[in-house]
Parts: structure tokens; sequence; C-alpha cells
């Protein structure tokens, strides 16, 4: 059962904030995520490839690992469900592995967003 976040029912009206990502400046703040993700398809790396993330069912990477919460989790990853993961992993999956302190920025998110959304 996925937890959201109050903070997501703060949020401007569905894809409205988050369409105004610019992917250039998402790529830059990607770097951030390079660590532990790959933006290969066929490259897992500490954490699943985020390409094709958007619209992906959380736990989906065939051959990744995902924590038990991560895979029983009901989480298709939207901009808006990515957003509140971004903010507060742990909050959205409670028990994720991910160990992220969360992304505070509200345009670094929606930047980020652009980018993993990008084709």
């Amino acid at each position: 059962m996925i937890r959201l976040p109050l903070l997501l029912l703060c949020l401007a009206p569905p894809g409205q904030a988050l369409a105004a990502g610019d992917e250039q400046a998402g790529k830059a703040v990607y770097a951030q995520c390079a660590a532990c993700h790959s933006m290969d398809p066929e490259q897992s790396a500490l954490g699943p490839h985020l390409k094709g993330v958007v619209g992906r069912k959380a736990g989906a990477v065939e051959g990744y690992v995902y924590s038990p919460p991560m895979r029983r989790s009901e989480v298709t990853w939207t901009p808006e469900i990515i957003d509140a993961f971004l903010v507060d992993p742990q909050a959205v999956v409670p028990g994720t592995k991910m160990p992220f302190s969360g992304l505070p920025t509200p345009k670094d998110r929606e930047d980020l967003i652009a980018y993993l959304a990008a084709p």
C-alpha cells in the first residue's frame, strides 16, 4: 500500500508544475543519482537503471534485486510519485533500501523528472 506524504497534496495540479522542468538542467541534477543509477537500460548499478522509469511499475527492472517493500509496492512511477519519492523515499515506500535523504529543491526535482522522462 502506498503512503504519500502530505506534501504531495500541496503540489500544483498533476503535470502542471512538473512539466515545467528543464531537461538539460535535470541532466546536471542527475549527476547526484549517477553514483548509484545508470541511464543505460542494459546496466543497473547499486540501484536499478532509470531509463524509462516514468510510467514504469516499481520493482520491474529484470535482474535487479529490489527490497521486499519495493517489490510489494503498488507504485507506478508517475512524475508526481517520483517527485514525492525524491522528497522522502521512506514516506512513499516505507522500508525501501534506497539510502537517500531527499532532494529538497522543487526546481531540481522538476528538472530531474524532465530529464528522466525524456526519450
